[in-house]
């Protein structure tokens, strides 16, 4: 995870850093040296929050080419001697992915770049994905000499030659290169060692196991914090308890939940909370709200609340809500998730809390917004379009974006039409189905994402479903 500097929501570089649609659009209306200066910087320097699961490769690439945008700066920066220093994934994995992009849209100069770095670039496995998916039989076979070259001929050079051919996500360029009478016995061999050595770790123990008695699952929990590292085992040794607990075990099961040590209290916690034990949620709060119990204690007694799903743990978040500690937006968040109509208040005042006390990132939000849209929570509206506006979590818009198709009347006309830019797949796919068509450059970009090759099929699917059986014109 990272903690990039975000830029105010309200300038150019902050709208493209959050990947929302109004960056786009501002972009395309912005002198254009300013427009790609600005791109290139959120290229280059990873905007997201969590670069591996939020999505903006699609959309910075849509816009480069709109912006007929150069690749000089991406290419210094993948060439750049920080290459050699800094190897991780995450410093060159955003720029690789939207030449990617640039490639499967024609660029040939993008194409020809990703060849160049999985020659030579140490992130050269992301490149050769890249590649896998966009390249010609003749371009990866011309990478087989560079990218083989990294394995020397001893021991070592052929064990990671067998976990790079085991490990790649796309086999195509390797499956290939085995293919070739220049490589093929030495890739042969890799990949019987790759599947020799995935047989191994199926089969070989991982670690010491518990003995069969609530006594050894217990101590076995407890002994992982006495590691270095240290191993958190409650919830392994919770899913033991489940095989090896019988009715006789519950009292020594509650004492370790009321005072045992922390691991074995919070392992015998998960247990009874997945059991619907009738004291499991008195020992929750007990651990949560007790000034001595540890952050893990405490985070553990918490989500093991939250994993409930019986009537009683809604009527105890009902009580538990208004609290402004963690237990509290615990609580709330269940009521989201499973709360009924009455529930709305408690969940609004949840909401606005932690947007004052947090800020529109908190973890907290998610299940808040979520819950306000399930409830059609409608006076909701004006904070669920600050969280909109201002996070920087791409994920997290995209849910203030469904809270507010359900809550505000005035979504259709207003933020659904900039969601159609949105980096999102899903933001898109749902501003395609609420977007007021009375605006022009509604109907202009449903008709480019139904024709444009790259974009998800689930969002095609949504704007066929807009133009009925006249899908064939846009």
């Amino acid at each position: 995870m990272f903690d990039p500097d975000i830029a105010p929501s309200g300038t150019l570089l902050g709208l493209l850093q959050r990947g929302r649609g109004d960056g786009t659009l501002h972009a395309l209306a912005a002198p254009r040296a300013e427009a790609l200066a600005v791109l290139n910087d959120c290229v280059l320097r990873d905007p997201r929050r969590d670069w591996q699961v939020e999505n903006r490769s699609l959309y910075y690439a849509r816009l480069y080419m709109q912006l007929d945008g150069g690749l000089e700066e991406i290419e210094r920066h993948l060439f750049h001697p920080d290459d050699l220093l800094d190897t991780g994934e995450e410093r060159t994995g955003l720029a690789l992915a939207v030449l990617g992009h640039l490639a499967a849209y024609g660029r040939d100069a993008a194409r020809l770049l990703l060849r160049s770095y999985a020659a030579a670039g140490s992130n050269w496995r992301w490149a050769l994905d890249e590649l896998a998916l966009r390249d010609d039989d003749a371009g990866l076979m011309s990478l087989a000499p560079a990218v083989l070259a990294r394995f020397p001929a001893t021991e070592q050079g052929e064990a990671e030659l067998a976990a790079a051919v085991r490990d790649a996500f796309e086999p195509r360029p390797w499956r290939m290169w085995a293919e070739d009478p220049r490589y093929g016995a030495r890739l042969s061999a890799a990949g019987e060692q790759g599947s020799f050595d995935r047989w191994q770790r199926q089969l070989r123990p991982r670690g010491p196991r518990p003995g069969w008695s609530v006594t050894e699952v217990l101590q076995w929990a407890q002994e992982g914090l006495d590691l270095e590292p240290a191993e958190h085992r409650y919830l392994a040794a919770a899913r033991c308890l489940g095989a090896v607990v019988a009715p006789e075990d519950r009292p020594e099961l509650l004492r370790a939940a009321r005072s045992g040590p922390e691991a074995a209290r919070a392992a015998a916690l998960h247990h009874l909370a997945e059991r619907g034990d009738p004291d499991a949620l008195d020992l929750i709060e007990d651990a949560a709200t007790c000034p001595f119990s540890s952050e893990p204690l405490v985070s553990a007694a918490l989500a093991s609340f939250e994993r409930m799903r019986s009537v009683a743990a809604v009527e105890r978040a009902r009580v538990w809500a208004p609290r402004a500690d963690r237990l509290g937006a615990s609580a709330a968040a269940i009521l989201a998730r499973r709360g009924a109509q009455r529930d709305a208040e408690l969940v609004l005042a949840a909401l606005r809390r932690t947007v004052r006390e947090e800020g529109p990132d908190a973890d907290g939000l998610w299940e808040l917004v979520d819950g306000t849209g399930r409830l059609g929570v409608a006076c909701a509206a004006p904070v669920l379009r600050h969280v909109y506006r201002e996070t920087s979590s791409s994920h997290l818009r995209g849910r203030a974006a469904a809270a507010l198709a359900a809550t505000d009347p005035g979504f259709a006309a207003g933020f659904a039409v900039e969601c159609l830019w949105d980096c999102e797949e899903t933001t898109r796919e749902l501003a395609a189905l609420h977007a007021a068509t009375g605006d022009a450059r509604v109907v202009e970009q449903l008709r480019r994402l139904a024709a444009d090759p790259a974009e998800e099929a689930e969002v095609q699917t949504a704007v066929r479903s807009r133009f009925g059986p006249d899908a064939s014109a846009v």
